[in-house]
């Protein structure tokens, strides 16, 4: 399927959950202004199934489930299992910050995920706590080695690069990932209020010329564009027109999204 300037969307990238295990300061807001989103807002898997299925019946291919965190939502591998048996889903992803990666690896993999994305920012252990605010190093480097024995490959590395870690940072990073067979995404931090990205080293996102990708948030809304306030909402209008109305108002370029955190969208 195609938007109305002949961009090809094939890509679905899915938020399971607002929450996360942690606080990472470049993604979530202030503490004092997070509004969770209700437990009864939050779309079941039985609906993000079925509103994957008549997406891919349209012309997605690749699917990419982010949160928030998404291991923290009860049985993901539930949901895994579900998306991985819809006929003409070529590709189902999972990006995570790793912290649950190691206890998670071998049931995502069972379940029919093919790949992992996994943040890391630094390797120094004081750094990390500082960027994360909760969680330890250690547990998503485990998490990084498990995925790859049991076969999330390609795992890829998402290293933001921000104020709060430096360039030897992020060369670390790299020299870390090419001694470990990793692919490593620098990604420059990026602001949806003030409507500030750049494409992303070592991948394809953040260039608007080229974007394949529809987001779905938690709460059912279909999202044409991260740097774009306009979303449509499943559950009022079905999700053929949701679908519909989403090809035919995505923007040329994205310019800011002021209502929206990445801990609700995934980046």
């Amino acid at each position: 399927m195609y938007d109305r300037f002949n961009r090809k969307i094939d890509y679905l990238r899915i938020s399971v959950t607002d929450r996360c295990n942690m606080r990472c300061k470049y993604c979530m807001p202030d503490n004092n202004n997070i509004q969770w989103l209700k437990h009864k807002d939050i779309l079941s898997y039985e609906e993000i199934r079925d509103i994957t299925k008549y997406l891919v019946s349209k012309g997605i291919k690749k699917v990419r489930l982010t949160g928030g965190e998404p291991l923290v939502r009860k049985d993901i591998e539930v949901l895994v299992h579900m998306l991985a048996q819809i006929n003409g889903l070529e590709d189902l992803s999972m990006t995570t910050n790793g912290i649950l990666l190691a206890s998670f690896a071998k049931k995502l993999k069972s379940a029919g995920l093919d790949r992992v994305n996994v943040s890391l920012d630094t390797l120094d252990a004081d750094t990390f706590r500082k960027i994360s605010s909760l969680g330890e190093l250690n547990d998503v480097l485990e998490g990084i080695s498990i995925a790859q024995k049991t076969g999330l490959n390609p795992v890829k590395i998402n290293c933001v690069n921000s104020k709060y870690n430096t360039d030897q940072d992020i060369a670390n990073v790299k020299a870390f990932g090419e001694k470990n067979g990793l692919q490593v995404r620098v990604i420059h931090q990026m602001d949806l209020a003030g409507g500030i990205f750049t494409t992303v080293e070592g991948g394809q996102g953040g260039n608007c010329t080229s974007c394949n990708r529809l987001r779905l948030s938690s709460d059912g809304r279909i999202f044409p564009c991260l740097f774009n306030n306009q979303s449509y909402d499943i559950r009022k209008t079905g999700v053929e027109k949701a679908l519909a109305l989403a090809l035919n108002n995505k923007p040329k370029k994205g310019y800011n999204n002021q209502n929206q955190s990445f801990n609700q969208l995934g980046g």
